[in-house]
């Protein structure tokens, strides 16, 4: 065999088209798939950038609300403080009750009822 017959059995071997255009839908797919990467780690960037900021605002509302909540804790506690419901009472003119009265299974009472009635040595004090 000569050497022109073995590039020309060579020469069949290999394909008859250009090794360019093989290798260019390998290269657009290469560059498809990294821009379709690159364009969804933007995207979950963004999804994540836009929670961050969500999640410091909600903690700035609890915690405005946690201090509305204390406040009108605060403010309860002082309306059910024992002078000051007296003081309330007074002024929807309730008085004290005195001596309490019982009654019993079989229907007598126990203890002498009396008036709630304000007395002048008395005023102020509740129970004996």
């Amino acid at each position: 065999m000569t050497a022109q017959q073995r590039l020309a059995r060579l020469a069949r071997l290999v394909p008859a088209g250009s090794a360019q255009a093989a290798r260019t839908p390998f290269v657009l797919l290469i560059v498809l798939l990294l821009g379709s990467g690159l364009l969804a780690l933007l995207l979950l960037n963004a999804a994540l950038n836009k929670g961050s900021f969500q999640l410091s605002k909600l903690e700035k509302e609890t915690e405005e609300l946690t201090d509305r909540q204390q406040a009108l804790q605060q403010e309860v506690d002082g309306y059910s403080a024992p002078d000051h419901l007296e003081e309330r009472a007074r002024e929807l003119g309730l008085v004290p009750g005195g001596t309490p009265v019982f009654l019993r299974p079989d229907g007598t009472v126990l203890g002498t009822p009396g008036g709630g009635q304000e007395t002048g040595a008395g005023a102020g004090q509740v129970g004996p």
